[in-house]
């Protein structure tokens, strides 16, 4: 595998690995989300050579367990299944709430994550807020969060 790279890009590059990990099975369209092209809203890429590997997007939105300003919200986070357990996701992990934090002042990044990745996100400093809860036609999930700010 080439070197990794994360960074910023176009929504049109997360959408297809979106689709095929996240919406398998379903229309193009269930990739599409409302916020997708909001201008603070922010799309992330892990690239191998000129390969897709990993994906996520991170939309400026409070929740009631990361109320406030500094309140981002992550979501569509996916990594290629051939390339599952090669740190791609913890290293676009890392990225992107780096660049939350510096660039856009973020001071929580917040989640719906599935129950299967709950793990990972609390390997990565995340915690469950609440009780679990359906997504229909997804699956259980709990709402995760993660303190972005050194006071908090």
């Amino acid at each position: 595998m080439d070197p990794l790279v994360c960074q910023l890009v176009p929504v049109d590059v997360v959408r297809p690995l979106r689709h095929s990990v996240l919406r398998t099975g379903r229309p193009f369209s269930t990739c599409i989300w409302d916020g997708d092209d909001l201008p603070d809203t922010r799309h992330f890429a892990a690239c191998s050579g000129d390969e897709v590997v990993g994906i996520a997007t991170l939309l400026h939105r409070p929740h009631a367990a990361a109320p406030g300003a500094g309140a981002w919200q992550l979501r569509g986070m996916a990594t290629d299944p051939q390339h599952q357990g090669r740190g791609i996701g913890a290293a676009l992990l890392a990225f992107l709430l780096d660049h939350c934090h510096r660039r856009d002042g973020g001071t929580v990044v917040w989640c719906n994550a599935r129950v299967g990745a709950s793990g990972f996100y609390r390997r990565h400093g995340f915690e469950i807020v609440g009780d679990e809860f359906v997504i229909p036609e997804i699956g259980p999930h709990y709402v995760m969060r993660r303190r972005l700010a050194s006071d908090a």
